[in-house]
């Protein structure tokens, strides 16, 4: 069976002296397949739209900013995360400087300023305390990583980085 996954962006704002993330508390719509959970920044990528506007097209709706520079961290694909079941491929950037000023929320939550070292204590996906390690980590090198998911839960991590270090 071919692999369809849905695309999508997923990006970690860092704060000028790079101690705070930008995350957004999902906690405004009832139905929200992640209410209560702290995500980065991102969504689905549009059918014409290339990855790196992607991320700048969402980074614009959900916080009213502007990248100015940012990292492709990585690759995670999460076969049967979706709500029902489906498979998601995304491109999970870290977004170094920026213009703009995000809003205190948005249609999908709070906008929060999260410490670093606090991010690992936040109510987040479950998958998401295996990857956030490798996308704040010193190593230059990209990820590329697979996740299946079953029943809400991550089933397996495995991941690899090439070139040089």
């Amino acid at each position: 069976m071919p692999y369809t996954p849905i695309l999508a962006t997923l990006g970690y704002v860092l704060s000028s002296d790079r101690q705070s993330v930008l995350m957004v508390h999902r906690n405004a719509r009832a139905g929200d397949q992640h209410l209560g959970k702290y995500n980065g920044l991102g969504g689905k990528l549009e059918r014409h739209e290339e990855v790196v506007a992607g991320i700048q097209r969402e980074l614009y709706e959900e916080a009213g900013i502007t990248a100015l520079e940012m990292t492709l961290r990585g690759t995670i694909s999460w076969p049967g995360f979706g709500k029902n079941g489906e498979d998601w491929f995304a491109f999970i950037f870290l977004i170094t400087s920026f213009a703009g000023e995000p809003p205190p929320r948005n249609e999908e939550g709070t906008l929060e300023w999260v410490p670093l070292q606090r991010v690992m204590d936040l109510p987040l996906w479950p998958g998401d305390r295996l990857f956030l390690p490798l996308v704040f980590d010193n190593d230059p090198r990209p990820f590329h990583g697979v996740m299946p998911y079953a029943n809400g839960q991550p089933v397996d991590w495995r991941y690899s980085r090439i070139g040089a270090v």
